[in-house]
C-alpha cells in the first residue's frame, strides 16, 4: 500500500493538502487562542485560500506548509513545513520555516519535531538558509526556534503587521544548512 506522505519524523507524517482537510483546518485557524499571534481568525473561505497557495507554493517550489497528521491514528494535526518571504526587509526574499498546530495538540513536542524534519527535507532540498519569524511575544514559538537549532538574528517592526502594533516587533531567527 502506497504511503499518502511525502516525508516523515518519528510520530508525523507530511503530505499535500486534500479538500477534506478543510473542516479541521478551518476549525484550528477560527480559534481564538491558537490565532493568538496572527492578525486574526480565518473563515472557512480565507482557510480555503491558504490551502489553495500551499499546493501552488509545493507545485512550483517543491515545498510549502504541509498538512501534517499524526502516524499512530491519521487524525489532521496541522501544518507545519517551509514556506517563502517577500515582503520588503533585509532578508527577504527568504525560505521560511512555520508551524500551526490545534491546540489540543501543544506542548507534546510535535512543533519542534515537525519542524527538524523539514529542516532535513530543506536540506534534501539544498536550501542554505531558512528563516523564521514570530511576534517577539510569542515565546513557544521561539523556544521551538531554539530547539532546532535556529539563531536569534534580531528583532523587527514587520511590515505588513503595522496595524496590528500588538504583534510588533517580531524576532527573526536563521538557520544555514
Amino acid at each position: 500500500m502506497n504511503s499518502p506522505y511525502l516525508f516523515q519524523s518519528q510520530r508525523l507524517g507530511f503530505r499535500t493538502w486534500l479538500p477534506s482537510d478543510l473542516p479541521a483546518f478551518t476549525a484550528m485557524n477560527a480559534d481564538a487562542e491558537t490565532m493568538t499571534f496572527f492578525q486574526q481568525p480565518l473563515s472557512k473561505k480565507e482557510s480555503q485560500a491558504l490551502m489553495d497557495r500551499m499546493i501552488r507554493l509545493y507545485a512550483d517550489r517543491g515545498h510549502c506548509y504541509f498538512a501534517v497528521d499524526l502516524l499512530e491514528s491519521g487524525e489532521f494535526l496541522g501544518m507545519i513545513g517551509l514556506g517563502t518571504k517577500s515582503f520588503k526587509a533585509d532578508f527577504t526574499p527568504c525560505v521560511d520555516i512555520g508551524w500551526r498546530i490545534r491546540k489540543e495538540y501543544w506542548n507534546k513536542g510535535y512543533a519542534s519535531e515537525g519542524a527538524a524534519r523539514c529542516l532535513e527535507f530543506a536540506k534534501e532540498l539544498t536550501i542554505k538558509k531558512v528563516y523564521s519569524l514570530a511576534s517577539s511575544k510569542n515565546l513557544a514559538s521561539i523556544r521551538v526556534m531554539q530547539k532546532i537549532g535556529m539563531s536569534y538574528e534580531y528583532d523587527f517592526e514587520h511590515p505588513d503587521l503595522l496595524e496590528y502594533p500588538r504583534l510588533q516587533p517580531c524576532a527573526l531567527y536563521k538557520i544555514e544548512l
